[in-house]
């Protein structure tokens, strides 16, 4: 029996070679985008699932509060409130905390700038399950003056030789010994550390205030609850407790605080607040490129379903007489499921193949590099032979049923097609083809848009051929005079038409936030929160700011460290009538007084994500974060490297790091792009593997209408009548198609951007072009046949079977 459902199977595949050669190709390119998306899906959604305690890990999340309105949403809070959970809760069983810093780390000639520096305390191992190769995690870390350093990291400094107890120099001065080494952190962690500094460093430095100070922030505190704990229902029980703990004090300045508790397999996709220990991903991109996943397979088991319903009335007869000569409906079911577990399996194999050859340049696209090694992931067979089963089933059964279902007595007068609710079924599910196709159209359109109007649109700064320079750590008394002869030998080349200093440029939020702040004449429950931007003389016009009122900082006026520039949204947030009126008031800032001497037009210090931020500016002729070069475009490589000699030259003991202020300020679109790229290529396609089934499709309707058409010539029809006639049966489908793809689309899309401050508005585009470009595709994929068929000699099309 086998062998005869064999014999059958690979007879009617190599019948109708062009139908079966589509279904497999169609599969084929669905199952391998499939498995390509789960397989990123997995990798986001599988990090920090690494930790042993990972279910009962939380990051404690602060918002502080001013005048009753949240002003900052803070990855890391204040430092004092894990140790006080820890210490006032049964439900708390350990907690860890740390701050994150950079510096230089210098160990002989070798010297490097270091981004991923923890201090931690000595339960940082307690709670992650990070693996220790040398040292242990308590005793490494119990110590003032000790680190312990990632096996990458060693390598870098040490090579071959065993690091601990050896010493290593921060930022020129502070030796620190090594104690311990670690495995480096899987590229699937939210954290990442490259040295973990013993905590106690950080008390010894900043005094051990540092352990209960409720209003110290950007301290990171992580807590292990117990098993049994409601983390939701602890989480409620924190607003009573902070206001026992600091209220009267938050109370003073009319300050507001709370915690939140963020589970810990949470953060990377859900968590995007300030002072995050890096970028995290996207869920909504995660779960539309889902969506994208299951349409394209499901697309291409539509095709299937399809084709196999088109070619009815070809088995119609093969059924008839299977069933007089004595075959039983399940033999017939079993025989058409066989023949789909047949196309199926050879599709895999082909998808597999697709796999195997694409796999580099969808890494590439994604910028992570996932894992599709056929030999040893069993992740990816799992999902491979999931997907197997489901569409062998799901693409197999109704053509099965459907089939089997034929009479042999009526068998000879004519098939119809399974109807729904009035419409064929093929009918519906090509209408299902082309709403897809319409709603991924019309997001990818929409997604281009908005990344386009976020680097397209006027930020309100100059940040074009501008060269940065990481700003020296090691640095002594002398460091003013060396930066103004380090400036001045920059600005006799002429390649380097500017150059300015600052604490922070355009790209970031910037990291001073400061609290307290308030006008002079006003009560201590007016202040708010601001941020801080530092900078020098050039800096205002360096960047093109355009100063609305008052003046900039200049060498003209003395006391320029005793004045601040607001930007207007500071201006609104301290409650001035206008820009005017707050032209030379003072403001308490930190126990000092500055005078307002002017206004800048609002920037967009941050991305288009954010609407613009109160920013206070401070004068700093020396400040050693961040130099800008104003570059001749066509001398940048020749800039770059006179740059670098002078910097070798005033600043021998800091490496030369240099980044693009363009290429950094995009890097805030990151996820955006990247999403927009993935979402453009599986939804291209999405949208081939349609017209693979549109052209199949298109093929047998043509065929079956072939003595319709000739009837209609006979009596009169030109070949144009007849090419608009079966035109106009896809037309017809494509336009019931565009309610349901273009409304789902706008619902999701208008949803989308609801992320974006400033974004761009669905307009007549988002509609009438993917309108179009699916009228189009639909008549490129399917006028070949229908042309040639309108084109047939009646005297041949008459004689059509």
């Amino acid at each position: 029996m086998f062998r005869n459902y064999l014999l059958v199977a690979f007879r009617n595949l190599f019948r109708n070679r062009i139908s079966s050669l589509v279904n497999i190709i169609g599969l084929a390119i669905g199952m391998a985008a499939f498995v390509l998306i789960i397989q990123y899906v997995r990798f986001e959604l599988s990090y920090d699932n690494f930790h042993e305690k990972q279910d009962v890990i939380y990051r404690v999340q602060q918002d502080r509060f001013n005048q009753g309105e949240i002003t900052t949403r803070w990855a890391a809070g204040c430092s004092a409130v894990g140790q006080a959970l820890y210490e006032n809760f049964d439900e708390v069983e350990n907690f860890t905390r740390f701050q994150k810093m950079d510096g230089v780390m210098t160990r002989g000639e070798k010297k490097f700038r270091e981004e991923e520096i923890y201090l931690a305390d000595t339960s940082f191992f307690d709670i992650f399950s990070f693996k220790i190769l040398e040292g242990d995690g308590y005793n490494s870390l119990e110590n003032p003056l000790t680190m312990m350093l990632s096996e990458s990291t060693a390598r870098k400094y040490f090579g071959d030789e065993d690091p601990v107890g050896k010493s290593m120099q921060f930022n020129g001065g502070l030796e620190l010994e090594v104690t311990g080494v670690f495995e480096d952190a899987p590229r699937n962690s939210h954290l990442k550390p490259d040295i973990l500094a013993s905590w106690e460093t950080l008390v010894r430095f900043n005094g051990p205030e540092v352990n209960t100070a409720w209003q110290w922030d950007a301290y990171f505190n992580y807590i292990q609850l117990r098993p049994v704990t409601d983390y939701k229902a602890f989480e409620a029980k924190l607003p009573p407790f902070v206001e026992e703990q600091t209220g009267e004090s938050l109370a003073r300045f009319g300050d507001g605080m709370e915690f939140h508790l963020q589970p810990l397999r949470s953060i990377h996709l859900h968590s995007d607040f300030m002072f995050e220990a890096e970028p995290g991903g996207n869920a909504r991109s995660v779960y539309a490129l889902i969506v994208v996943a299951v349409f394209l397979v499901v697309i291409a088991w539509v095709n299937f379903i399809n084709m196999s319903g088109a070619r009815s009335l070809e088995r119609a007869r093969e059924v008839g007489m299977r069933k007089v000569t004595g075959a039983f409906r399940s033999q017939l079911i079993i025989q058409f499921l066989f023949e789909s577990v047949l196309i199926n399996l050879m599709a895999i194999v082909v998808a597999v193949v697709l796999v195997a050859l694409f796999h580099p340049s969808f890494n590439l696209l994604t910028g992570e590099q996932l894992d599709y090694s056929l030999g040893s992931n069993a992740g990816f067979w799992a999902i491979v032979l999931l997907m197997f089963i489901v569409g062998a089933f799901l693409s197999g059964i109704y053509p099965a049923l459907f089939l089997s279902s034929f009479k042999p007595t009526t068998v000879f007068q004519g098939v119809s097609e399974l109807k729904v609710g009035g419409l064929g079924m093929r009918r519906i599910l090509v209408i299902f083809q082309f709403a897809t196709s319409l709603l991924l159209i019309a997001g990818t359109l929409a997604v281009y848009m908005q990344i386009s109007f976020m680097q397209n649109s006027d930020l309100g700064v100059d940040i074009k051929n501008v060269l940065v320079l990481e700003g020296p750590s090691v640095n002594d008394s002398t460091y003013s005079e060396t930066f103004s002869a380090f400036k001045k030998e920059l600005l006799r080349n002429p390649d380097i038409e500017k150059v300015s200093a600052s604490i922070a440029v355009p790209g970031r939020q910037p990291k001073w936030n400061a609290g307290g702040i308030r006008r002079l004449s006003d009560g201590e429950d007016k202040s708010n929160q601001y941020r801080i931007l530092g900078f020098d003389y050039d800096f205002v016009d360096f960047y093109g700011l355009e100063v609305i009122e008052g003046r900039n900082f200049s060498r003209d006026y003395g006391q320029n460290s005793s004045t601040v520039l607001f930007n207007e949204a500071a201006i609104q947030l301290m409650g001035f009538e206008d820009n005017t009126s707050a032209m030379n008031v003072p403001i308490f800032f930190w126990g000092d007084t500055f005078n307002i001497v002017g206004v800048l037009k609002n920037y967009h210090q941050e991305g288009m994500h954010k609407a613009f931020e109160p920013l206070i500016f401070r004068f700093f002729e020396d400040a050693n974060g961040f130099y800008s070069l104003k570059l001749n475009p066509r001398k940048t490589s020749e800039a770059i490297a006179f740059s670098e000699d002078q910097w070798q030259r005033f600043f021998p003991l800091n490496p030369f790091e240099y980044f693009f202020l363009e290429d950094y300020y995009n890097e805030q679109y990151k996820n955006e792009v990247q999403f927009e790229k993935v979402f453009g290529v599986f939804a291209f396609l999405a949208i081939l593997i349609a017209c693979l089934g549109l052209f199949g499709l298109s093929s047998y309707t043509t065929l079956q209408r072939t003595r319709e058409i000739g009837l209609r010539k006979v009596l009169g029809s030109s070949s144009g009548n007849a090419v608009l006639l079966l035109l106009r049966y896809f037309t017809i489908q494509v336009l019931i198609a565009v309610p349901i793809g273009l409304g789902l689309g706008y619902y999701v899309m208008h949803n989308w951007l609801q992320n974006f401050s400033y974004r761009v508005a669905i307009g007549w585009w988002f509609f009438l072009l993917p309108l179009i470009m699916v009228i189009l595709i639909t008549l490129i994929t399917v006028s070949s046949q229908v042309i040639k068929t309108a084109n047939v000699n009646p005297a041949d099309s008459l004689r059509h079977e």
